[in-house]
């Protein structure tokens, strides 16, 4: 018997540091570039999305000397399964200029699924693990997802917003005053 697709929800993490230096996107911000990856959600078949975080711009995490980051947090409604849902969003990584070399580098686009449905998976699960194994000790996902869903509580320890920010509190981000 086929398993009934059914609304799941998600939310998902959008940074980028580098410009667009490749096909039709030449010269996009990463601004720019997160918000065109929240428009090409807003078309993908089986994703509704509910919810867009404020933009935030962050320091790099680790520090690297890098760019800063611009990050929000989408909330979203899928049919899509974990794994379906990750590949679209590689997809659309790669469509934005994405490549992958070393962990934590420079990126234009970066798409991460943060929760779904509270489902914790975990290695060796095939991809993607959830919760994202690392968003609860960053300030850059943890504000903006605070924007979407105040209510979220971290699916493996059970520990609240309010006091996951306490353990960031350091981290530089700012909040930026543009909406979409």
């Amino acid at each position: 018997m086929r398993e009934e697709k059914r609304d799941r929800q998600a939310l998902i993490a959008v940074g980028g540091n580098l410009p667009q230096r490749c096909g039709e996107n030449i010269g996009m911000s990463p601004l720019e570039t997160c918000m065109k990856a929240v428009e090409t959600l807003r078309v993908l078949p089986g994703v509704c999305v509910q919810d867009v975080s404020f933009w935030y711009e962050s320091a790099p995490v680790p520090p690297s000397g890098q760019p800063p980051y611009v990050n929000g947090v989408i909330k979203v409604a899928t049919q899509l399964s974990p794994e379906e849902l990750l590949a679209a969003l590689h997809n659309i990584e790669a469509t934005q200029g994405r490549l992958r070399s070393v962990p934590d580098a420079a990126r234009t686009l970066d798409l991460d699924i943060i929760d779904m449905d509270g489902l914790i998976r975990s290695a060796p699960a095939p991809d993607p693990v959830l919760p994202h194994p690392r968003a609860c000790q960053r300030a850059f996902v943890l504000l903006p997802l605070r924007d979407v869903a105040p209510d979220w509580k971290d699916p493996v320890s059970g520990r609240d917003l309010a006091s996951l920010l306490v353990d960031v509190a350091g981290q530089e981000i700012s909040r930026l005053d543009t909406l979409i």
